[in-house]
């Protein structure tokens, strides 16, 4: 039997839990709520995160723009997700939700613009 102590991140609330794992069975103890439950069960089985990061911009008036994942990606994929961001520039303008890179590190996960970047003056 495995034992785990989590701080849960499902709601501002933040409960310790402990999560205890057999073959067949986990059960979560010390949350208040339904998604501490679930957040504390997915955390010791399929980790995952969302990624923000920046990316270059060409011709824009800021040369940088905010980015994330739409989606949560495999904790294990942060890495190789990082060094695409790293690599990649877009040419301005920029809208929010605009696709930067899709299928990021082969996630299947698309990184995209959490900010508007107009084109810079000549």
């Amino acid at each position: 039997m495995e034992k785990r102590e989590l701080i849960c991140i499902g709601c501002p609330l933040g409960c310790p839990v402990t999560v205890t794992m057999d073959k067949e069975t986990i059960t979560v103890t010390g949350n208040t709520c339904k998604r501490g439950e679930d957040y504390a069960k997915k955390e010791v089985t399929n980790p995952t995160r969302i990624v923000t990061s920046s990316v270059r911009v060409n011709g824009g008036e800021l040369a940088m723009v905010s980015v994330k994942t739409k989606e949560d990606i495999p904790k294990g994929k942060i890495f190789d997700c990082m060094a695409e961001i790293r690599s990649a520039a877009v040419e301005a303008p920029v809208c929010i939700g605009d696709v930067i890179i899709e299928n990021c590190a082969g996630t299947g996960v698309s990184i995209v613009a959490t900010k508007n970047v107009n084109r810079g003056k000549a």
